[in-house]
């Protein structure tokens, strides 16, 4: 997969996924052979020549500039997100040496937010979707079924993309699980766009589509989606139903700390305190069978 032919399919699928009638071109009850534009259309509708867009669209001319690439946006109905997902893309098809991407790592100053989220549920979440840490709570409401201290091994790190289509127990926490997952893909191809030549990516993204239908066809679609904020009902084994906030606190070009928030008062707050005290006894139970004798001590003298 290289940029080329990423900006190239990405301009056919979403040409084809927009109607002339949602597009405003007339068709005057001509039968077509596809739902979507015609190239020739397209171009017209985005202010360049049709052969200039076709060479565009077949990988065959890599100088667009940013005002050809906002008009052929405004033409497609992209969003912000898309939008600057298609200049990615027209960066990414320039050629260029390879880079080995730096390993990607918790810094302190992340580390120390992650654990100031005590009472919050909250992980870190690398470019690729790998789980580089999370605290108790995070632990707990996303992946309880996992080892706690699998982040801090790198190579076996879990990955939430691959948790979320490949793994039971996450497939079944989301009531609404087609939604979560497809803001997973959309977010997996604005970093593939950012990334081209991330290996590692690239695997993974070959992994997924040889291993989950669900993914390959969402992945064929060209959705891209940036997942800022979004609200989702959770199934939690424990605690039972809870719908909670996602807010991604991005950092910059580093990992990014995803939280889990519920609004006050509420049953979903009520059911994550209860998970938190559940933690909490687990976390009291463990420190108890390592240490007995100091437990023991203790007891005694209160």
């Amino acid at each position: 997969m290289n940029g080329t032919s990423q900006l190239g399919d990405f301009l056919r699928t979403r040409r084809s996924q927009l109607r002339p009638d949602e597009a405003g071109v007339p068709t005057y009850g001509e039968r077509r052979r596809v739902a979507g534009l015609r190239r020739e259309e397209l171009a017209l509708l985005a202010g360049v020549s049709a052969s200039y867009y076709t060479r565009l669209e077949q990988g065959h001319s890599l100088n667009a500039s940013p005002e050809v690439l906002d008009a052929i946006a405004r033409a497609l109905r992209l969003d912000e997100s898309e939008c600057r997902h298609l200049h990615d893309l027209a960066r990414s098809a320039k050629p260029r040496g390879r880079r080995r991407p730096a390993p990607e790592r918790v810094t302190e100053p992340t580390a120390q937010l992650l654990d100031a989220l005590g009472d919050v549920p909250a992980i870190v979440i690398g470019r690729r979707s790998d789980i580089l840490a999370w605290n108790r709570l995070g632990h707990a409401l996303f992946a309880g079924h996992l080892d706690p201290g699998a982040p801090d091994v790198p190579a076996q790190r879990p990955n939430m993309a691959r948790l979320v289509f490949l793994d039971a127990h996450a497939r079944d926490l989301y009531a609404d699980w087609p939604g979560k997952a497809r803001a997973v893909v959309g977010n997996l191809r604005l970093v593939a766009g950012q990334y081209p030549q991330d290996a590692a990516l690239h695997s993974l993204l070959g992994e997924l589509s040889a291993k989950s239908e669900d993914f390959a066809c969402m992945w064929a679609d060209h959705r891209v989606k940036a997942c800022t904020v979004a609200g989702y009902e959770m199934r939690h084994p424990l605690v039972g139903s809870l719908t909670v906030l996602q807010q991604t606190l991005s950092q910059g070009p580093g990992p990014s700390v995803v939280v889990a928030t519920t609004a006050a008062g509420s049953p979903s707050r009520a059911a994550l305190d209860l998970l938190a005290q559940a933690v909490s006894r687990s976390s009291t139970q463990a420190i108890t069978r390592a240490h007995p004798a100091s437990s023991d001590t203790r007891l005694s003298a209160g």
